[in-house]
């Protein structure tokens, strides 16, 4: 495995526009509601989820390939050098698309692996969504998403990052919902935040 991008991409004037820190907070809220003792976070890009989850008394580590993003951890996703259970939380956010299918699915079984309780995900879903949102008295803001109509899903061209994405030919979200279920978990909710592009998986590590 080989790193794609240098440091130099996780800039914030270059990587941080106001969709992302949307999805921030979805990834914050999301491993917060589920109280972890620890957490270990693959491929921490910027480095923002661990300082901001450390702010509300969290202890995470973080694991990645590039030593340049200073992770706690220099390894593959693919084979990470923990103990079984040893964290009770795992996540990785925008992560596994940046490898080949059946090197993500191995990627997910090893944040199964050293998963005690959670594991919590992102991937980018294709499939084109209008977002809109309404005041409702005494409710407040309710947001929703319209699929807009497309006849057939489009076809996924590698470009340097995406290996894959949900939504592209070949990659419909049962799919994945069905191989990454295979995994030893149980899928507690998944859904498109403020930022329809990235969609959320939250975990259940099925315990034997």
């Amino acid at each position: 495995m080989e790193k794609q991008v240098d440091k130099s991409h996780y800039k914030f004037s270059k990587y941080i526009d106001k969709q992302r820190w949307l999805s921030m907070w979805h990834q914050l809220d999301e491993v917060l509601l589920l109280n972890p003792r620890s957490v270990l976070e693959l491929g921490p890009g910027p480095g923002l989820f661990k300082a901001l989850a450390v702010h509300f008394g969290f202890t995470v580590e973080t694991v990645d390939i590039d030593p340049e993003l200073d992770p706690d951890h220099v390894a593959s996703a693919t084979d990470l050098p923990f103990a079984d259970n040893s964290h009770d939380c795992v996540c990785g956010f925008q992560v596994l698309e940046h490898l080949p299918y059946e090197q993500s699915l191995q990627a997910f079984g090893e944040m199964v692996r050293v998963a005690k309780n959670h594991i919590v995900i992102s991937l980018p879903d294709a499939k084109k969504l209008w977002l809109y949102s309404l005041h409702i008295p005494i409710i407040g803001k309710v947001m929703f998403h319209i699929p807009k109509p497309r006849l057939r899903p489009r076809t996924h061209k590698f470009h340097g990052q995406h290996h894959w994405e949900i939504n592209k030919q070949g990659y419909p979200l049962q799919k994945i919902i069905d191989d990454f279920t295979r995994q030893n978990v149980k899928m507690l909710k998944t859904y498109r935040g403020n930022d329809p592009y990235h969609r959320f998986f939250v975990f259940d590590k099925v315990k034997k």
